[in-house]
């Protein structure tokens, strides 16, 4: 991405106001989430890590002006899946934790978007 792109810049703010997990928090929490509870009984070289959360460590291990337009339309899935999820709060189910966790939004952080606190339509 050589020139000035004002969507990569509209997309990278909001990529990173809702990710509030770093690229090494988010490795970590894949490699332990895909582990589960046969963690030892695995001889295959796949870990189940998921290729998507794979693909946010990779973006959030860039600078901007290294990303590709691919990059930027994962993002925008990214940031969208996240506040679809916010927008509908289901603290109790581990399932709609993971989900967020696992494109490196913790809901349970303090910094964690609240949908009574902010606009989460963009």
């Amino acid at each position: 991405m050589a020139e000035h792109d004002e969507r990569a810049d509209a997309v990278w703010d909001a990529f990173h106001a809702v990710v509030n997990m770093t690229g090494e928090e988010l490795r970590e929490w894949l490699l332990t989430d895909a582990s589960g509870e046969e963690a030892f009984e695995r001889t295959e070289p796949d870990l189940g890590v998921s290729p998507r959360g794979e693909e946010v460590v990779s973006v959030l291990r860039k600078r901007r002006t290294d990303l590709t337009g691919a990059d930027i339309d994962l993002m925008e899935r990214v940031t969208d899946h996240v506040r679809g999820l916010l927008a509908e709060p289901r603290r109790e189910d581990p399932a709609w934790r993971r989900s967020l966790m696992s494109v490196g939004h913790d809901p349970l952080r303090p910094d964690s978007v609240r949908p009574d606190e902010e606009d989460l339509t963009g």
